[in-house]
């Protein structure tokens, strides 16, 4: 009999975590999330990439200057420190980091390497969210949900993607590879890979052409 549903599938992966056993799935979650703490590179390279790093001398220290930089660095810990099932602490560690920063992510959130949010201030990333690589997020953004289901009930974006400034992207829909959603946009349907959404609510208006 199945222990899981549609929207959770991916996220909860319930049936896979009775097969193998409560310890071992622990483990492999923790595990993943120590990996995802490696991911910090990547991201530093993302923010390191940004035009408007324009000093030739010693420009890469300006890095640490980045909102993105420290909110991301904090999310990194917290995410390794929940996976544990470490108390308390991982959610401190948003708070803080939302408090200098200005973006909020929950420690239970998935990130991919590569993630650059520019400017930053007002973004808010849910405890469910699933963010793939090299994804490009603006100041404004929330990838929230719109129910209080204990599965997956936040976005799932994929790699390559660029969230626009304003933009909210609500409940457990799906953002495809290399999708680009306008700035102030209101998704609630999954949009396709190649894809650019804008409006509100979000509306297809330029689909890849195969």
């Amino acid at each position: 009999m199945k222990n899981t549903c549609d929207c959770c599938r991916i996220y909860c992966d319930t049936e896979s975590d009775v097969k193998v056993g409560a310890l071992v799935a622990y483990l492999r979650e923790v595990a993943t999330a120590f990996r995802r703490t490696g991911y910090f590179v990547s991201d530093v390279r993302a923010i390191a990439g940004d035009p408007a790093i324009r000093a030739k001398f010693l420009g890469f220290t300006e890095v640490i200057l980045y909102a993105s930089f420290w909110a991301i660095a904090f999310h990194r810990i917290a995410h390794f420190l929940s996976a544990l099932k470490v108390p308390f602490v991982p959610r401190l560690l948003s708070q803080v980091a939302r408090f200098f920063t200005g973006i909020e992510i929950h420690p239970g959130a998935r990130l991919g390497p590569g993630l650059f949010i520019d400017h930053g201030m007002g973004v808010v990333i849910g405890e469910t969210a699933i963010v793939g690589a090299n994804v490009l997020i603006y100041h404004g953004v929330t990838l929230g949900g719109v129910d209080s289901r204990p599965c997956r009930r936040h976005p799932l974006v994929g790699d390559n993607v660029v969230i626009g400034a304003g933009a909210k992207i609500l409940g457990p829909v799906t953002i495809g590879d290399g999708a680009k959603i306008g700035a102030a946009s209101v998704v609630l349907e999954n949009v396709p890979s190649g894809a650019t959404a804008v409006g509100v609510p979000a509306r297809i208006v330029l689909a890849r052409i195969v």
